[in-house]
């Protein structure tokens, strides 16, 4: 029997990311890639016989053999980059959304901090469908790339799903903490309306030695970390 509405519902994660993975098909200026993170194996299977079931531009999909870092399980879509890619992106997400009863769905887009609200106009606005614009979207979002961000830490690696990021180190335990703002440092700034904690410096110690020479400091409970004048705000999560 196939899928029916709700069926999915409180089992797939609200945000979903765009090209933020390598595809199997082909070049990536050639493939858009979707993924989309879900509690269980059993579900992510079925998302997978769904999406490939029912939508003719999909190329492949697929789901993790096993579990991500935080037990979740990964379902890969890959479809052509074309003029259409957006509109079938929007109609891929309809359907899922009826599965998953989830309408407000925020995307991500080649692993960048910021998360947009789903829309035809967002994603007209960050997701290139001619691949000639591919590298050039891909290389304005490079510092806006978590990944790039921690390029000067001690970490070994760092993983962001949802809204929670995962850094871990060798011999160490990991960290959790949630994702709260990003941007150029002034902007971030004159957004906090914490105030200044002088009250945890032997945390601020003890980041400092795990994640990096970050000018790390704290307001109120959120965590600032800055790398080449840009501001990354955290809250740790215990």
């Amino acid at each position: 029997m196939g899928l029916r509405n709700s069926d999915l519902a409180n089992l797939v994660d609200n945000v979903f990311e765009i090209d933020s993975y390598a595809s199997k098909m082909g070049e990536d200026k050639n493939i858009v890639t979707l993924s989309f993170s879900v509690s269980h194996k059993e579900p992510a299977d079925d998302l997978v016989k769904f999406l490939e079931g029912g939508y003719s531009f999909i190329l492949d999909a697929d789901v993790t053999a096993g579990e991500q870092s935080d037990g979740t399980y990964k379902v890969f879509v890959e479809l052509e980059r074309n003029r259409n890619s957006n509109e079938n992106i929007m109609e891929i997400m309809d359907g899922v959304g009826k599965l998953t009863d989830i309408s407000d769905w925020r995307f991500r887009y080649y692993k960048s901090f910021d998360g947009h609200d789903l829309s035809l106009d967002s994603l007209t606005e960050h997701v290139p469908t001619d691949p000639d614009n591919y590298g050039i979207k891909v290389e304005e979002t490079r510092m806006n790339n978590y990944k790039n961000f921690f390029n000067k830490s001690y970490v070994d690696q760092v993983v962001m799903e949802g809204d929670s990021i995962t850094i871990k180190k060798p011999f160490a335990d990991p960290l959790h903490f949630k994702y709260i703002d990003f941007g150029k440092t002034q902007n971030v700034f004159d957004r906090l309306t914490e105030a200044f904690n002088t009250n945890d410096f032997a945390e601020i110690i003890f980041l400092s030695k795990y994640i990096g020479d970050y000018n790390i400091t704290k307001y109120g409970s959120k965590l600032t970390l800055d790398n080449s004048g840009h501001t990354l705000v955290l809250e740790r999560i215990t």
